[in-house]
């Protein structure tokens, strides 16, 4: 099925933004309905560190059909010109890649995560991913996570989610859980 989604099918482009958590929940659940179907899917993490995930070891226990790699350094540290810079090399270089994997029609479906918040914090370009959005191929199925979406990729997306956060663990001095948030 490599490079065809199907009879009657079209490549949407989805967004799940917003404060709340669930985003990357919600784009990897999505990769995990188009591989039982066949899909092939490549997951791109901007930002992220280097630290395993739970996403990572269940990617390799699949063994083939998603592909996850990723263009980050972590937590950005704003006040220090050289973590900026190489985040910056980093998010502009997983751009790079995702324009080549988006147009090579290689896999069915891309996931751009943490994408939005690369383009708020002015590591790459606004403008470039919105031509890389508008020119995706017909075919290929694109997600886009992150808060802070770009009203201009709202504007084209076929399907935006906004997640709220309405209570959060953090709020009560709870850190980060294993198999939750990493």
């Amino acid at each position: 099925m490599v490079g065809k989604l199907g009879h009657n099918t079209v490549g949407l482009v989805m967004v799940f933004t917003g404060d709340g958590k669930g985003k990357t929940t919600a784009a990897l659940g999505t990769a995990l309905r188009a591989w039982g179907q066949g899909m092939r899917v490549c997951v791109l993490q901007f930002i992220k560190g280097n630290w395993t995930t739970g996403e990572e070891k269940a990617i390799k226990y699949l063994n083939k059909g998603i592909e996850l790699r990723r263009f980050g350094a972590g937590f950005i540290d704003f006040n220090d010109e050289e973590s900026v810079a190489r985040h910056k090399k980093d998010a502009n270089e997983g751009l790079a890649v995702a324009r080549l994997v988006i147009e090579s029609r290689q896999y069915q479906m891309v996931i751009l995560d943490e994408i939005n918040y690369a383009v708020s914090y002015g590591l790459v370009d606004k403008n470039e991913l919105v031509d890389i959005v508008k020119n995706k191929p017909k075919d290929v199925h694109l997600i886009l996570t992150g808060r802070n979406a770009p009203q201009e990729i709202i504007e084209i997306a076929d399907l935006v989610t906004k997640m709220d956060a309405v209570k959060h663990p953090y709020k009560k001095g709870i850190a980060a859980q294993r198999g939750i948030e990493y």
